[in-house]
């Protein structure tokens, strides 16, 4: 081993046992971009004295965490993926009940909302029945989910996210570059913190949406995530992940594809 991997090891071990985070649940990549881009904000050449840095500066550390936390979301993100989720809602909304949605994990809450808007901006989706969980393991980044208010800026067009809605002024009140999504929207969705890896699984779900998560967790891990996901779906109901994620091969069994294309699966 070098001398950088194992100085970049020892910055990994000091984040998980001084910083409570858990290192090991993610790729070796995908922590290196997100640490290394924190060491090039604070002019720091190397992990060594980064983690010496973070030793003296709690605010950092809050930085540091904020930065590691999988929050990379978009509302209707890869549109042709939602469009294809119109008739899976239309059909379970159909059976006059209550229909549950899991968002996992939820991030700022752009994914749950979506599935809101989605459900009442088409006449054939009974609204009315759908209920939405959003779950994330960071306590700050579902705070701002409740608060449902998000910036336009120079890398995100919140307008242009909301396209697939036939008129998204019915959901969001727009002020500059600012939209809030109305009550209408919000009312549906409740969230919760959650570890999808470690926490316990959840019950009698319609619907889970784990999307654009597996490409950042290591291969180890990924089999409990599904596990959990399994146990928390009813029989015959639906696992959507990423348009670039596919599922284990230890639990392609469980889960049959409704429409490969888009990464929508039934449980067996």
């Amino acid at each position: 081993m070098s001398a950088d991997s194992r100085q970049f090891q020892r910055l990994l071990g000091f984040i998980e046992a001084e910083m409570e985070f858990e290192s090991g649940f993610y790729n070796d990549a995908y922590l290196d971009r997100r640490i290394t881009a924190r060491m090039r904000r604070t002019d720091t050449d190397s992990y060594r004295q980064y983690k010496q840095l973070l030793q003296r500066e709690d605010d950092e550390r809050d930085a540091l965490l904020d930065s590691l936390s999988i929050n990379v979301t978009g509302f209707f993100r890869n549109p042709e993926a939602w469009e294809a989720l119109r008739p899976v809602l239309r059909e379970l909304t159909a059976n006059n009940r209550t229909v549950r949605l899991w968002s996992a994990p939820s991030a700022d809450g752009r994914e749950p909302y979506s599935a809101a808007m989605l459900a009442l901006d088409d006449p054939e989706i009974d609204a009315s029945r759908v209920e939405i969980l959003g779950t994330d393991i960071n306590a700050d980044i579902l705070d701002a989910a409740r608060a449902a208010t998000y910036e336009t800026s120079h890398t995100t067009d919140i307008a242009e996210e909301l396209a697939p809605l036939d008129s998204y002024a019915e959901y969001v009140e727009e002020e500059g570059n600012t939209f809030r999504v109305k009550d209408r929207v919000t009312e549906m969705v409740t969230f919760e913190q959650h570890d999808l890896i470690r926490g316990e699984t959840k019950r009698d779900f319609d619907l889970v949406f784990c999307r654009n998560l597996l490409i950042y967790i290591d291969a180890e891990f990924k089999v409990p995530i599904f596990e959990t996901i399994h146990g928390s779906l009813q029989a015959d109901r639906y696992l959507m992940i990423g348009m670039t994620e596919t599922l284990p091969a230890e639990c392609r069994e469980e889960f049959e594809p409704v429409d490969k294309q888009h990464r929508i699966y039934r449980r067996v």
